[in-house]
This record gives C-alpha cells, sequence and structure tokens, in this order.
C-alpha cells in the first residue's frame, strides 16, 4: 500500500513544499526582528514627541511652577519607553504565533499598553502627577496607534514583496477522514490564511492509489499515512506544524509521546478539541491534574433576545431612518417613475420562532415577479434554500442599482422598529424556504431576523446555500454585542463595494 500510494502522494506534494520549513522559519525571524524595529522606533517617537511637549509646556509656564530637573524628566521618558518595549515582548506580541493573525496581534498591543499604563494612571491621580498625566494623554494614544498602523503597513509591504505561500506553515493532520476534512477546511478557509495542508494521516482504512486524496475547496489534499506514522509522514511532506484530533489509536499518553518524537524533529503541535462553531467567548480553558480542560458555555440565543439589543435595535434604526430619509425621497421617486406598479414591496416573511410578518423594501422587480418564481426555482435546480438568480430576468433597471447597494432594504428599518426585526441577525425567509428547513436549519428561527447578517458580510449571494446556513447557526449560537457592531461596520465596506449582490 505505502508503494502503491508513494507516486500520486508524491506528485501532489511537491509544489507544497517549494518553501523548506528552515526557509519559513528564516523569514519569521527576519519579520520578528523588522517588527522589534517598527516597535522601537514607534515607542521612542510617542515618548520623544511627549518629552518635547512637556518642556515647551514648562517653558512657558509662569515663574511660579518649579519644572522638573531636565536630567530627572529624560530618565523618566528613557524608563517609560524601555517598560513599553518590554512589556511588548514579555507579551509575546512579536512571536511567532501571533504575528499576522490580526485581532490576536492588537489585543497583545493593546495589553502591553494597558499594563504599563493602568499603574501609571493609579499613581498620577493618586500623586497628582502632572507629567504622568501627560505620557497618558499623549504617549499612550499616539503609541498605540503607531504600533498597530505599524504593523498594518508592515504587513501590506511584506505582503506585495513575498512571493506566494512564503509567510505559511505547512501543516500535516491528523485525525479521522471526517475530523481531517473539517480542520482542513478550517485552515484553507481561515483568514489570513496562515497555513497550507500539505497532508492527512487517518487512522481509516486507507483508500486505492488513485483515490488517496480528499477534496477540499477545489484542492486535492493527499493521505500520507495513518495516525501511527505522523513523525515520519511529516518529514515526508516537509511540514513545520502537527494538528491533531484524538482518534482511536491516540491518547493522552501517545499525544504526549508524539509531542516529544516532533519536538526532536523541530516540527510544532496543535492538539484540536474536536468542537466547530464556538466562539472565544464561549470557551474557557483551565489545567486539572495537568490535563487541560475547555469548557464551552452553552449557545446565547437567548441573550440575542435580551433587552439591551431591543433597546439599541430600536436607537440604532430611528437614527438611520433620520439620515438616509433623503435618499429615501430619491429612490421612491426613481422606482415610481421607471417601472408600473407600487414604490415599496411588502412581502410575507418567516421571523422569530415561526412568526410570519410583511416585510417592506423598496420594489425591485417588475410587478408580476412572484408568480415567476416557482417556474425559475424550478429551471435552476428546484432548491428553494436563499433562492436567487445573477442575471435574474425579473429585476427592474432601477433594481439592479439599488439592489447591488442594498438600497432596497433601508425601508426594513421600520420592520425594526415594529420588533419583527433586528438590525443584526439572520435574513429572513419566504414561507416555502422555511418549509424546506431540516431540524437543524430551524434554528435560525430562535432569534429575530436582521436587515444584514454575518453571510452579508461574508460573501453575500455569491455564498452556497450550505455556508450561508452555517454562518446563520454559528451567529445564533455565539452572539454578542461585539459581533453585532463588527457585522455592522463589516456591513458598511461589503455594501460600498457591491460585491455578490444581486
Amino acid at each position: 500500500m505505502g508503494i502503491e500510494l508513494r507516486a500520486p502522494i508524491d506528485a501532489i506534494a511537491a509544489p507544497l513544499n517549494s518553501l523548506r520549513p528552515g526557509e519559513r522559519d528564516q523569514w519569521r525571524t527576519r519579520y520578528s526582528r523588522q517588527l522589534l524595529a517598527i516597535d522601537f522606533f514607534m515607542v521612542c517617537f510617542a515618548v520623544v514627541l511627549t518629552h518635547v511637549i512637556d518642556s515647551v509646556r514648562a517653558a512657558d509656564a509662569s515663574i511660579d511652577w518649579r519644572p522638573q530637573p531636565a536630567a530627572t524628566s529624560t530618565l523618566i521618558s528613557a524608563g517609560i519607553a524601555l517598560a513599553w518595549l518590554t512589556l511588548l515582548n514579555w507579551n509575546g506580541a512579536r512571536s511567532p504565533r501571533v504575528i499576522d493573525t490580526g485581532s490576536g496581534e492588537y489585543r497583545k498591543l493593546l495589553s502591553s499598553a494597558l499594563h504599563l499604563f493602568g499603574p501609571l494612571a493609579i499613581v498620577a491621580l493618586v500623586l497628582g502627577l502632572d507629567d504622568a498625566r501627560t505620557y497618558l494623554a499623549i504617549t499612550l494614544p499616539l503609541g498605540l496607534t503607531g504600533l498597530i498602523l505599524g504593523r498594518l503597513i508592515w504587513r501590506l509591504r511584506t505582503a506585495r514583496r513575498q512571493t506566494p505561500h512564503a509567510h505559511q506553515r505547512s501543516v500535516l493532520i491528523v485525525g479521522s477522514t471526517e475530523a481531517a476534512r473539517t480542520m482542513a477546511a478550517a485552515f484553507s478557509r481561515s483568514r489570513p490564511v496562515r497555513y497550507r495542508v500539505a497532508g492527512v494521516c487517518t487512522p481509516d482504512r486507507l483508500p486505492a492509489a488513485d483515490s488517496a486524496v480528499i477534496e477540499i475547496d477545489g484542492r486535492s489534499i493527499p493521505i500520507v499515512g495513518d495516525d501511527r506514522s505522523v513523525v515520519r509522514a511529516a518529514r515526508r511532506v516537509g511540514a513545520d506544524t502537527v494538528a491533531v484530533m484524538a482518534t482511536n489509536h491516540l491518547g493522552p499518553s501517545d499525544i504526549r509521546r508524539m509531542a516529544w518524537d516532533l519536538d526532536l524533529a523541530g516540527v510544532e503541535l496543535i492538539v484540536a478539541p474536536g468542537v466547530i462553531d464556538i466562539s472565544k467567548t464561549r470557551m474557557t480553558s483551565q489545567l486539572l491534574e495537568g490535563m487541560p480542560m475547555l469548557h464551552i458555555d452553552g449557545p446565547q440565543y437567548d441573550r440575542a433576545m435580551s433587552l439591551h439589543k431591543a433597546a439599541f435595535d430600536t436607537c440604532f434604526a430611528i437614527l438611520a431612518l433620520i439620515l438616509v430619509a433623503p435618499l429615501m425621497l430619491v429612490i421612491a421617486a426613481a422606482v415610481k417613475l421607471t417601472s408600473k406598479g407600487p414604490i415599496f414591496y411588502l412581502s410575507e416573511r418567516i421571523g422569530v420562532d415561526g412568526k410570519p410578518f410583511r416585510m417592506i423594501k423598496f420594489r425591485s422587480m417588475y410587478a408580476d415577479a412572484d408568480r415567476q418564481a416557482p417556474a425559475l426555482i424550478t429551471s435552476n435546480g428546484g432548491n428553494p434554500l436563499f433562492f436567487k438568480l445573477k442575471n435574474d430576468p425579473r429585476i427592474t433597471p432601477v433594481g439592479q442599482f439599488i439592489r447591488k447597494y442594498s438600497l432596497d432594504e433601508l425601508p426594513q428599518f421600520l420592520n425594526v422598529l415594529r420588533r419583527d426585526m433586528s438590525v443584526v441577525g439572520p435574513r429572513p425567509q419566504v414561507r416555502r424556504e422555511v418549509r424546506s428547513y431540516n431540524g437543524v436549519t430551524r434554528r435560525r428561527l430562535l432569534v429575530m431576523p436582521g436587515i444584514t447578517g454575518l453571510w452579508q458580510v461574508s460573501g453575500r449571494s455569491d455564498l452556497a446555500p450550505e455556508e450561508s446556513v452555517e454562518l446563520d447557526l454559528f451567529y445564533v449560537e455565539n452572539w454578542s454585542m461585539l459581533l453585532d457592531m463588527s457585522i455592522i461596520g463589516k456591513t458598511i465596506t461589503t455594501v460600498a463595494r457591491g460585491d455578490g449582490a444581486y
């Protein structure tokens, strides 16, 4: 079996290994050193500017004010700069596991700043130190902004100069075939893409040589062995990281032994807990007698129906209607003057707990569009779930424009005020779509439908129906006010581009 698999596996794996692990490590070392130079410059710039401003303020002060000796002030500035740089290093802000991870990297920057300036703020308040307040008012915001911008600029610069996949880690996945598919899809779809799957080791019975691969998002990933030959397989495909999900053959002792062997080979180990669609806010880790435990809170759909979300929706809808009222008048006139029919389109939608309501939007189709829907669904595969056509013949010329930029959805803020909808939530669907739901998909109805949602900012109509459902279910189970605010922010940029809307 091993000889039979060798040729197709090597043919598939070879393109993945153009960059050796040592070269990838050298890239990360250089990148970390470059970040150190950026951090040093940004922190020193913020501290020096504060020191200069403080010196000017002292020179302009009244003669009764006794300025601090210049040497002491310089020592304080140098101490703050040194402490900040030390905290950045101590918090791992330049760790290979953190760099280029977006929010994780920025959280490290924020944590370092709070660890330094939090105690400084307390000292300034208790002792009434004006100089400390100056550092809080100038150094903290200026330095933190500089650190974040520096990383953003350097990331863009590096992305333009590096060859494709130069910054990625080559990962070998270990687990059952189903678990391997799930993990491979997660690695492939993550943004930014920091890992490239080089192969899979599975305890399941290996297939024939001509089909010894698994297909993920159009990529053929070779099966290179079983869960008892992980180290050998990692060397074979040039992997510098191994991701493991426990199997029937791999218990805690086996994984510990694997970690020892991988460490000797210079390969990192990631252990996946075996759960999916869980947000960070629902997870808490703890160590119990040397064994890591992951506590997972229950789904958050009850909180998605909370009073403070309702209050936010009402305030946001009122403000939005006030701001877009002139634009809505222009759209109403354009709809009325360019095609026969009413300005608004009232459509039955299914809301929370399966209750129907009338959703209002600007009419973007010709008057007889609903009568044509069954025939179009049948002629395009018969799947009613999230049914949309890219070149729908029922859409008017004005409708094409207002749909592209989601302007037809603006009247739905009235539905928000009526408590039929929320600002953020799963998109409301028509009765024929809800009738096709299975037990899992019906969980979309546990929360109030929204004007925008997670799948609208993740590809909109370009997504497959299954992907849209998965994103909606993730939102239902992991709701938080921070997630809502993030979706609203992304909606603005997504709508402005007009991508994936039809």
